[in-house]
């Protein structure tokens, strides 16, 4: 069954089952950092208008959302509707099916956001459950339910993570700020082009991140951490990920010291050279991938090999370089461009990389890419654009 498959005219919602839809939602967005790579669900369960029970799925726990609500329920569960953002399951893997345990329970009505992409389930959860005689509604807050679960839904069908292009620009499109007049390297709050709110923001989009990818030359030219700041709990840190063709990632950089078994990277240069061992003693992993031009990793094999490490989604903050290659590569799924009223006064492309004339023209895209589905959201004096390069939940 496809998974953009849509459920059949569902029965009528009212705003009663809206107010606890948003709170299956909110439950669900509870499993930020912590779901992956299973979805992010949330589980309401009512009757006579109060919530009797309710849970959210985290994979530590391994109990899914709706079994978790019903254990919270107890026998009060009989006759009480289900407020869920995504379809039950009706398969087993590390639990049994769902669906079984709400039909067990005598649950006697589902309000699902979204059907599940994933092609073992589709649709076939509504299915079982209309078959046991429980009354299911479809679709409501389905753009919100797809929108939190849209890294699960793209990775569950191509096996890829969901690649989320982040920048930050001044408003003639310039990735850098002049260097201030007699400092040969600027201090880096001289050099940030961002406001503190946008970049409070862009550790929210780590946090919510699997893996963050970036490029050798922004390591050597800013020896950041890249780690999340938020304090926010997250079951496995997120994952650093560095495209470095020569294996210049110098052993006393930030990255390296502060490697927990979180710091990876793509190289084509031999994996048992003593610059890699000397990596891999300081808790680097290192990866050969061939392909790609000249000495340049290739990024396609780079994402394959993060989806099947069960990495759900990367958040790309790199340079011009990368950029360029990641839009060429085809691999950028989302952008989310932070703009600051600064103009910088200088002219270098910011996803165009740093060779001009005929050298850029052989790695120019092959059409202009368009964004869809964009939106805009202001951070302090900042304002960031949102778009999608394609429709991950469209895969045929």
């Amino acid at each position: 069954m496809n998974a953009t498959v849509s459920s059949s005219t569902p029965p009528a919602t009212t705003a009663a089952d809206a107010v606890f839809m948003d709170r299956a939602l909110e439950l669900a967005a509870r499993g930020v950092a912590l779901a992956s790579p299973n979805p992010m669900v949330g589980a309401v369960l009512v009757r006579e208008g109060k919530i009797i029970g309710e849970g959210f799925h985290a994979y530590e726990g391994i109990l899914h959302a709706e079994i978790v609500a019903l254990e919270s329920a107890g026998g009060t569960a009989r006759g009480a509707t289900l407020y869920i953002n995504l379809e039950p399951c009706c398969h087993t893997g590390r639990t049994g099916p769902c669906t079984k345990g709400l039909i067990a329970a005598g649950v006697a009505r589902v309000v699902a956001a979204m059907a599940d992409p994933n092609p073992v389930v589709a649709g076939r959860g509504f299915q079982e459950l209309r078959e046991a005689g429980i009354e299911v509604a479809a679709g409501l807050r389905e753009a919100e339910a797809r929108r939190l679960n849209e890294a699960f839904a793209w990775w569950i069908v191509s096996k890829k993570p969901l690649v989320t292009l982040k920048s930050a620009l001044t408003l003639d499109g310039q990735l850098a700020l002049p260097v201030p007049p007699g400092r040969a390297r600027p201090k880096l709050k001289d050099r940030w082009i961002s406001s503190e709110e946008s970049r409070a923001e862009v550790q929210i989009m780590r946090h919510a991140s699997d893996a963050l990818l970036t490029g050798i030359d922004t390591v050597l030219a800013d020896d950041p951490l890249l780690n999340d700041r938020t304090g926010l709990p997250r079951r496995r840190n997120l994952l650093r990920v560095v495209m470095d063709s020569r294996l210049r990632l110098p052993p006393r950089s930030k990255l390296v010291r502060s490697a927990d078994g979180d710091v990876l990277v793509f190289t084509r240069a031999k994996e048992d050279s003593p610059k890699a061992k000397a990596l891999r003693r300081a808790g680097v992993e290192v990866v050969r991938l061939g392909g790609g031009r000249g000495a340049r990793p290739d990024l396609c094999p780079a994402i394959e090999e993060l989806g099947r490490r069960g990495v759900l989604s990367v958040l790309l903050e790199a340079g011009a370089t990368l950029n360029s290659a990641a839009l060429s590569a085809g691999i950028v799924d989302k952008m989310r461009v932070f703009f600051a009223p600064k103009i910088a006064g200088f002219s270098v492309p910011a996803f165009a990389g740093k060779k001009s004339g005929a050298a850029r023209a052989s790695n120019a895209f092959r059409a202009a890419q368009d964004l869809r589905n964009v939106t805009m959201a202001q951070f302090g004096a900042d304002f960031a654009v949102e778009g999608y390069l394609r429709d991950v939940y469209r895969t045929r």
